[in-house]
């Protein structure tokens, strides 16, 4: 099997020029570094010199936000550590850009394609010292290339579901080959630890959720519209996708008969889709503003759709409700679901769509506390808000609270295992 998938991509690498072409003409690739993904010319690879070079892949932006305290907690130890991150969508690599700036000895690149002389040729070329792959990313001509050049390769916070495990299965003795090859495994909770136990997996751990950690905030979260936003009575829908911005609506006209003045703020998770937005909410006679970065809201706007990445928290900041997009599509009950933690993180009560699949765990942990409550139409989302906005002062006692406590224990037994990983010359 492992033979034919590499057929298949080998096979299939002409056509992913016109692939990425066509993602590049529907601006869902970087125009100037999406190559990177497909030629090696493009690899721009820097010399490390004698540094170790340490290799994080994380597919978007919820897995690159994650790894950020550990690469940050691993330069703070070992200032001589040189490091590689690997993302694979546009968002992520615009995010990467505000992130890494502040960082030295930290590159960024998109991930390669998984074709075998692809990946061949980008390990031979960066010579990592130490690879960690993110999530679900599972890429079997990486791994085992890495097995053959003898290249200690790791996943952390490992994710299977009983659907991809079942579908693993299907080829037990090539999963089992694949798997096996990891020299350190760190679950995102204890189902996947099973899963990975009868996939001959060895040093698996369990101990959290990476995606609890989170970075503290070196500097204290500003908004330019913060006078505007303590004055109205609004609220905020982030990460949505298409289709969940119609409910999103129908609460904001829900809302305005009770509260003339509301403001709806919609961060889509795709800001190609801020001019999809604004048609829709013209259908419906709503009077809308495309927010850019630095701009104010304008006062006669009820309908406010953020145009630019990275500023996400400094709403939430000023926010007592959000909802929170990918949750309410029944296409996407398998992998829906976008992170909470940063919105809880900052005490803001969230709303979810019942298809909360990708964070579950963590989904599970919030509404026990009461910091999550999950909705399945416009209407119980209404009700829930008009509550909120009716009381509009924020806790005082922080629900943040446990979230940071987990956050804590989990960066530092991680931190044992990564640091011991990297370090043990013997692996």
């Amino acid at each position: 099997m492992l033979f034919v998938y590499r057929i298949i991509t080998n096979l299939l690498y002409p056509f992913l020029f016109i692939y990425l072409e066509f993602r590049k003409i529907k601006k869902k690739e970087d125009p100037y570094k999406y190559k990177q993904k497909i030629i090696s010319s493009h690899f721009n690879v820097k010399n490390k010199g004698d540094a170790k070079l340490i290799w994080f892949h994380a597919a978007s932006i919820g897995e690159f936000k994650s790894i950020l305290p550990i690469v940050s907690q691993l330069k703070i130890n070992d200032k001589k550590l040189k490091f590689l991150i690997t993302t694979t969508t546009l968002s992520s690599g615009n995010l990467s850009k505000m992130e890494l700036e502040k960082f030295d000895n930290i590159e960024h690149r998109f991930f390669p394609f998984d074709v075998n002389f692809l990946i061949n040729r980008f390990l031979i070329e960066w010579r990592p010292d130490r690879i960690f792959l993110v999530d679900s990313e599972i890429w079997p001509n990486l791994i085992l290339r890495a097995k053959d050049l003898k290249i200690p390769i790791s996943i952390i916070n490992a994710r299977l579901t009983p659907k991809s495990f079942n579908r693993w299965m299907i080829i037990p003795n090539v999963a089992k080959k694949i798997f096996s090859v990891f020299d350190l495994c760190l679950c995102s909770n204890t189902e996947t630890e099973e899963f990975l136990k009868k996939l001959s997996v060895k040093n698996i751990y369990f101990k959290g959720n990476i995606k609890f950690i989170g970075q503290e905030n070196e500097k204290k979260i500003t908004n330019i519209n913060e006078k505007y936003l303590s004055e109205k009575k609004f609220w905020i829908a982030s990460n949505t996708h298409k289709n969940e911005e119609i409910v999103c609506l129908k609460t904001h006209m829900n809302l305005k008969k009770k509260f003339k003045e509301v403001v709806t703020i919609i961060a889509p998770r795709h800001i190609e889709r801020t001019n999809e937005i604004m048609h829709l909410s013209h259908k419906l006679n709503l009077n809308v503003q495309i927010l850019n970065k630095n701009e104010n809201i304008i006062n006669d706007k009820e309908i406010v759709i953020i145009n630019y990445f990275g500023d996400l928290l400094s709403f939430y900041k000023f926010s007592k409700s959000v909802f929170i997009g990918k949750s309410m599509l029944k296409k996407l009950k398998n992998s829906g679901g976008q992170n909470p933690i940063e919105a809880a993180r900052l005490n803001c009560k969230i709303y979810h769509g019942p298809y909360v699949n990708n964070f579950a765990e963590i989904y599970e942990i919030l509404n026990k506390n009461n910091i999550s409550r999950k909705i399945t139409s416009s209407d119980e989302l209404t009700n829930n808000l008009i509550d909120d906005l009716e009381n509009p002062s924020k806790e005082t006692k922080s629900k943040s609270v446990k979230i940071k406590e987990i956050g804590h224990q989990t960066l530092n037994d991680t931190m044992k295992l990564v640091n011991n990983f990297i370090y043990n010359e013997n692996k």
